[in-house]
């Protein structure tokens, strides 16, 4: 099993636009899984550029800690549905994890294509580590597209700046700069064990340059 520590929520006004960290679950042995949101000096950013607190939450100074998984497990796949053993495969989760809401949080990202938060899990340097991810910045890249293709390997160097001390830059084997590990998830690349850490890509959206694309992580 994968491990992780904290799983971060994040936002951002649209595709292309910065991501901004604004809440954080936490599961805690004790006292079960809360969450909240980041102190306000974090998300002021945030807010000036948009930011309105997830509507089942809406107090930036309150620490939740009753429904939690009920109220952010709406936004996974339905498992009474048809293709939900691609959904499985595609973001290579076992089947006995089907019904761990934290779990699967963590390794899908919640996303959904009705808003622009994201779940990024901070995940743990492992033996038989392994998650996906898509590349942030690919936006702004404007990598042609054939540049990148589905199987491909990816090269990742560790260059962290005054935005981001955990930044990783990604290239493609020949040298082309495809943009960022997206935040939280760069952290794993800062362990002393990540040196054998693997990235191919396994999903491409193009529309005249790369628009998106998922890569699997592995140790």
């Amino acid at each position: 099993m994968n491990k992780f520590g904290n799983i971060y929520l994040s936002w951002r006004k649209g595709p292309g636009s910065s991501r901004h960290l604004v809440g954080v679950i936490k599961n805690n042995a004790t006292n079960g899984v809360s969450f909240q949101y980041l102190p306000e000096n974090k998300i002021q950013s945030a807010k000036e550029d948009g930011f309105q607190c997830y509507t089942e939450f809406p107090n930036s100074k309150k620490k939740y800690n009753e429904n939690v998984l009920e109220i952010f497990k709406q936004r996974l796949f339905r498992s009474e549905r048809t293709d939900y053993k691609s959904f499985l495969e595609f973001w290579n989760i076992d089947e006995k994890y089907k019904d761990d809401t934290l779990y699967l949080l963590a390794h899908t990202q919640g996303l959904v294509p009705t808003d622009n938060f994201e779940f990024l899990a901070d995940f743990k340097v492992t033996k038989d580590l392994q998650f996906v991810s898509d590349i942030a910045g690919l936006t702004y890249s404007n990598v042609p597209t054939d540049s990148l293709k589905i199987g491909d390997e990816i090269v990742w160097k560790k260059s962290p700046s005054e935005f981001d001390k955990y930044q990783v830059d990604l290239y493609t084997l020949s040298g082309v700069f495809l943009g960022h590990i997206k935040k939280i998830h760069s952290k794993i690349f800062y362990d002393k064990r990540a040196l054998g850490l693997k990235l191919k890509t396994i999903s491409i959206e193009k529309n005249g340059t790369l628009k998106r694309a998922f890569i699997r992580i592995n140790n």
